[in-house]
């Protein structure tokens, strides 16, 4: 069993209070849950209101199958226009 964490760091440009935030990153959480099949959670930065950090958890049976998936899931969080990916980690266990 390989377990695949991702961290992403997001600043959002457009986000003037807390509620402007939590509407665009509920979006990207449903998107990418959606899509990928992946848990994804607010998990830094909550009470800044232009900074995110979420966090993004795959389990499979292959290190690749995790990696790409992963990977994908940040590619897909890249392309909302209405966020900027500042940092990405990916972390295989």
């Amino acid at each position: 069993m390989i377990v695949g964490l991702c961290t992403v760091e997001l600043f959002i440009p457009d986000g003037h209070s807390l509620k402007d935030k939590r509407r665009v990153l509920q979006s990207v959480k449903s998107r990418v849950r959606d899509k990928f099949n992946v848990s994804v959670a607010e998990v830094g930065d909550q009470d800044l209101w232009q900074k995110a950090i979420l966090g993004l958890a795959c389990v499979a049976n292959e290190s690749a199958h995790v990696n790409q998936v992963l990977d994908q899931a940040v590619n897909l969080i890249r392309s909302v226009p209405t966020i900027q990916l500042v940092r990405s980690r990916i972390e295989l266990l």
